[in-house]
């Protein structure tokens, strides 16, 4: 094949015109660059991202230049539209990444296609200097240029938005690469080092589709641990999707790892060789290698000498860690694993899965046997770690009595008895919970300064505390049963009391959240749903309640305030 030849730096000549959607986009690119500046832009393509988010991205980066791909018959044609735009084209230059990435995708000989880069100067709003960056896909001998162009045009995989870094730091750069990803909600699209440019650039992609959907960072210098890292989050879409398929097996993987005394051995002895390990917890060595291999994929295990040690995540498997998630992962991936196999029941049917599985509501078979009120109790006291938080949170200057509503088996009151010496505890629970409570609360040395009341809070909730918690309740119950539970503690509260709820809020938008998914799990289970701030704030007003207001805790949980309502 002949390589087609552009013409001079000017690209002044006349020529036929090009399609009119190529023309389209064309305009757009250079309208969205002499509209924008660098916070702006950023606004349209990561909108999830606060302002103070975009302008912490300003500081480090400003807005460098659009790209867009396009297919006329021949270079001359591309100086034409550019002049009558009033933009002058700098002189083409082969786009040796951009060739590959089009023969990878349509299946093409190695040196094909003919695809040239045009760089054609533009000023910001701001009159921040950039260039719109045109990739020319010629016309070649035995290539079917038009069907490729048309696939391009519908899927934009070459049109970006490009941003230049302005500091060679590389904890600054990670950190705006993990805003992107994270808040941003960005994710990796592959990237490379251009060692002609001397810069590294990192490729991202937004899950909607848009113009800007695709969105790079050009950082100056060579960054390769930087590089690594984004490489190893990139992945394609089928890829994605299978890994999201087989979370099933995650589920299962880090549920034996607990339940078979894996973690705790590794816990204790560390980089342990694989066969010590499997006769000490009764496995098959190599049954067991190969689990450990992909809990290492997981992040759970990193090799360790002749063995395997945990990482942070793992370490929250061992039943005796700081923090232990133990009865979780034994929760999750045993009675809840089993009920979620059932999802479908509930979506045809707006039936709990639980109910359809095991014959029975689900607190009422956690509590028919003591085995499986343990584990349930454990498990919800393993989320503890939001608990420490509370009592620097709360101001318990002027509180003698905390009153814990459906609080299990009293691990967020013995954790604030524990921090704040002058306070008594009630426990207000079923009999059936209080009994395993008594022991949790004696193990804890708090049993002296708490009473355990039993009773139904939906039926009535105990009066003469000055503080009260519903932490993780009233997302087990529907609208009309949480309405009735918040009546009964406005009626028991004084105008002076106040009541703390603890549960996660379902975002107002697409923010990242734990809530959705454990509003399926939710509906699923228990016939309950996580809602948003404003649907509390509703149930609240209604019950004679006011909302004061909320604090942020961990694992994406909410500290809510409310009060009384004010009589009139």
């Amino acid at each position: 094949m002949t390589r087609a030849v552009p013409p001079s730096p000017a690209l002044r000549f006349a020529a036929p015109g090009i399609r009119p959607s190529e023309l389209a986009r064309l305009d757009a690119a250079v309208t969205f660059l002499t509209g924008n500046d660098t916070a702006s832009a950023l606004a349209t393509v990561v909108p999830e991202l606060t302002t103070t988010e975009r302008d912490t991205l300003a500081q480090h980066c400003r807005l460098s230049h659009t790209a867009l791909l396009i297919c006329p018959e021949d270079m001359s044609e591309l100086a034409t539209a550019l002049h009558a735009r009033g933009l002058t084209g700098r002189a083409p230059v082969p786009s040796v990444v951009v060739r590959q990435r089009l023969a990878a995708r349509h299946h093409l000989p190695a040196g094909q296609p003919d695809v040239w880069i045009v760089h054609a100067p533009v000023t910001a709003a701001d009159g921040t200097p950039c260039t719109v960056e045109i990739f020319t896909l010629l016309p070649a001998p035995d290539i079917d240029t038009t069907a490729i162009a048309a696939t391009e045009e519908a899927a934009g995989h070459e049109r970006h938005l490009g941003l230049d870094a302005s500091t060679t730091d590389e904890v600054t750069l990670a950190g705006l690469r993990s805003l992107l990803i994270g808040h941003g909600r960005l994710r990796s699209d592959g990237g490379g080092y251009n060692p002609h440019e001397d810069v590294t650039v990192l490729y991202f992609r937004s899950p909607a589709r848009n113009p800007h959907q695709r969105f790079e960072i050009r950082c100056p210098g060579t960054h390769p641990r930087l590089l690594d890292t984004h490489m190893r989050d990139t992945n394609d879409a089928p890829t994605r999707l299978l890994r999201l398929m087989t979370g099933a097996w995650a589920t299962q993987a880090l549920a034996v790892t607990a339940t078979l005394g894996v973690a705790d051995r590794l816990w204790s002895e560390p980089g342990m060789p694989v066969t010590d390990l499997a006769a000490g917890t009764g496995t098959d060595p190599e049954a067991l290698h190969r689990l450990l291999r992909y809990l290492r994929e997981l992040g759970i295990v990193t090799p360790d000498g002749d063995g395997y040690a945990l990482t942070e995540l793992g370490e929250l498997l061992p039943a005796a860690a700081d923090q232990s998630l133990h009865p979780l992962a034994n929760l999750y991936g045993g009675y809840f694993y089993e009920s979620f196999g059932n999802l479908e029941h509930t979506l045809r049917t707006g039936e709990t899965a639980f109910d359809a599985h095991f014959g029975r509501h689900h607190f009422e078979y956690f509590t028919a046997e003591p085995d499986r009120a343990e584990l349930f109790d454990a498990a919800m006291a393993a989320s503890a770690t939001i608990f420490g938080q509370i009592a620097g949170l709360v101001d318990f200057t002027h509180t003698h009595t905390v009153l814990d509503i459906g609080g299990g088996n009293g691990a967020l009151l013995s954790g604030l008895l524990d921090a704040v010496p002058h306070l008594r505890g009630i426990l207000f629970e079923r009999a059936t919970t209080l009994r395993t409570a008594r022991a949790a609360l004696e193990r804890s040395g708090c049993l002296t300064r708490c009473d355990l009341v039993p009773g139904d809070f939906t039926v009535e909730i105990p009066e003469g505390a000055d503080t009260y918690f519903l932490s993780r309740v009233l997302h087990d119950w529907d609208d009309t049963a949480c309405h009735a539970v918040l009546r009964n503690c406005a009626a028991a509260m004084s105008q002076e009391a106040t009541l703390y709820i603890i549960e996660r809020l379902l975002p107002h938008d697409d923010s990242p959240s734990l809530a959705p998914a454990w509003d399926i799990h939710m509906l699923c289970n228990v016939g309950g749903r996580e809602r948003t701030l404003s649907h509390f704030d509703d149930l609240l007003r209604t019950a004679g309640l006011h909302l004061r207001d909320i604090q942020p805790l961990a694992m994406d949980f909410t500290l809510m305030r409310a009060t009384r309502t004010v009589p009139n």
